[in-house]
């Protein structure tokens, strides 16, 4: 197998450190991020969480937004913070203030904290703002300098992003960047919103990533996700704002499905083609299971599709025709049984959608009910919707059932066969079935059952007996010895 189809790692541990509130700083309690992903500071928020510059409540300007004991305390950014903030660049290459105050600091009310440790960076010539988008956000990218100070403080086995260099115009006047879409925004968005949700930390993402295939074709996931912690151990994201035709998302789950059947390595593939039979064994034989941890549910690595963009009913189309267009990869097979009703997911693709707009409209955000499981109905959390309690586990339970079943079935069967006593009408038992069943000669009682039988022998032993005992009797008198009569006065004659 080419070394070339093995997309790159990227799942690292983050440094509790980077997390921790440092000198007193923002000891709210943190709360999953809500509101929206892609707009100006001025939209509105949900109550208890304020954007910067919004009026929101009374005081200084300059007072603590998320207050310590010492409510004299300023604002100021801390090493901790600017640290978050380079990293977080190194990954995503270009973000808003806004994505990083959701993917960073979900517990803070507002996102001036963010920009201040943004213009701090700025002011030591690590970011800059590349440009300022149509929404009104600040598009912030790594210098040179803040380049090489991120891929220091990032895991070397971290995917580290492409440095955007400053462009120049004719005159030498830099000139603002250009080649950032909405697309790219809305992707950012989906890390931060999961990322404040509880979904992993900004080291758990991954942009871009590459599973090549060997028809010549190179599969990328928008997002890579990996949330052990939050039950997800592993999930591809792609993102769409209603404007790609659902061929081209159909095409990339058949080929997402085509890569994790790809063998590993030396793998035996008459062994791989007999396992296909024994469910999840199978995957030790494939590729991708050397890439991603197990997923801890039957299938493959699950694929999230994030819409955004165009009217409600225009994303709900979308995904029906989705759903509808993808089933041979998602929906799985019947267990070949009759009577059964579990589906076997082992070599399936869990696919789940949901919309940017209703994760950041729900008070729980990402961690709410705002995904759908194609092939299902309902809206449920992430993990509910990655769970299949119509697969192995009900497949088990039918399993336990249809021995019991076909034990009751075969009990029921024989006792049809026991026989029944000529004389009493009672049903034989057990032991004494198996006696008269096992003899190899058939007996004057075998039809009776075991008391019957009893009874019956016991009465022919008696008129044994007592034939015995007149046959005896009759023999008896015929055998005595003569006896000669006696005289007058007891003389023989």
């Amino acid at each position: 197998m080419p070394a070339d189809l093995t997309p790159a790692p990227a799942f690292e541990p983050h440094e509790p450190a980077d997390r921790s509130p440092v000198g007193g700083v923002d000891q709210a309690p943190p709360a999953p991020s809500t509101g929206p992903s892609i707009a100006p500071s001025t939209a509105n928020s949900p109550a208890g969480r304020i954007r910067a510059g919004q009026p929101g409540k009374s005081g200084s300007g300059d007072a603590f937004d998320n207050p310590s004991k010492s409510l004299k305390q300023t604002w100021k950014p801390t090493h901790t913070r600017k640290k978050e903030v380079l990293k977080a660049l190194g990954i995503f290459q270009r973000a808003t203030a806004d994505h990083l105050w959701r993917m960073l600091r979900p517990g803070d009310r507002h996102d001036r904290c963010t920009r201040d440790t943004l213009n701090a960076l700025k002011g030591e010539g690590k970011v800059r703002v590349e440009t300022r988008l149509e929404s009104g956000h600040q598009l912030w990218v790594l210098t040179e300098r803040g380049h090489k100070e991120a891929k220091q403080l990032l895991p070397k086995s971290a995917r580290m992003s492409v440095l955007r260099k400053l462009q120049y115009d004719d005159d030498g006047e830099p000139v603002d960047g250009d080649g950032y879409d909405e697309h790219a925004a809305a992707v950012t968005s989906t890390a931060a919103v999961l990322t404040g949700a509880g979904y992993g930390t900004p080291l758990s993402w991954q942009t871009e990533i590459a599973h090549r295939l060997p028809y010549g074709y190179t599969q990328y996931a928008d997002l890579t996700m990996r949330a052990p912690d939050a039950g997800v151990p592993a999930m591809l994201l792609e993102v769409d704002r209603v404007n790609e035709p659902v061929d081209d998302l159909t095409a990339k789950l058949r080929r997402y499905n085509d890569w994790f059947e790809l063998l590993a390595p030396k793998a035996d593939k008459d062994r791989e083609k007999a396992a296909r039979r024994q469910g999840a064994a199978v995957h030790d034989f494939r590729l991708w299971s050397r890439i991603y941890p197990a997923t801890g549910q039957e299938g493959y690595v699950p694929v999230a599709f994030v819409f955004t963009g165009k009217t409600a009913a225009q994303r709900e189309s979308r995904m029906r025709r989705l759903e509808q267009a993808a089933r041979r990869y998602f929906a799985g097979t019947r267990y070949p049984w009759a009577g059964f009703t579990a589906v076997d997911y082992h070599q399936a693709v869990p696919v789940v959608v949901t919309e940017l707009e209703r994760i950041t409209a729900d008070p729980a955000g990402a961690a709410g009910k705002v995904w759908r499981r194609l092939g299902r109905d309902e809206w449920q959390t992430l993990s509910e919707a990655l769970d299949n309690p119509d697969g192995e586990r009900l497949y088990r339970r039918e399993e336990e059932q249809s021995r019991r079943r076909q034990a009751e079935r075969k009990a029921a069967e024989r006792e049809a066969q026991r026989p029944v006593c000529t004389q009493c009408g009672t049903k034989f038992t057990d032991e004494r079935w198996q006696v008269t069943a096992g003899s190899s000669w058939h007996g004057q009682w075998d039809g009776l059952c075991g008391s019957c039988a009893e009874q019956a022998a016991d009465r022919a032993e008696a008129e044994r007996v007592a034939r015995r005992q007149a046959e005896e009797a009759e023999r008896a008198p015929a055998e005595a010895p003569a006896v000669k009569p006696r005289g007058l006065f007891g003389r023989r004659r």
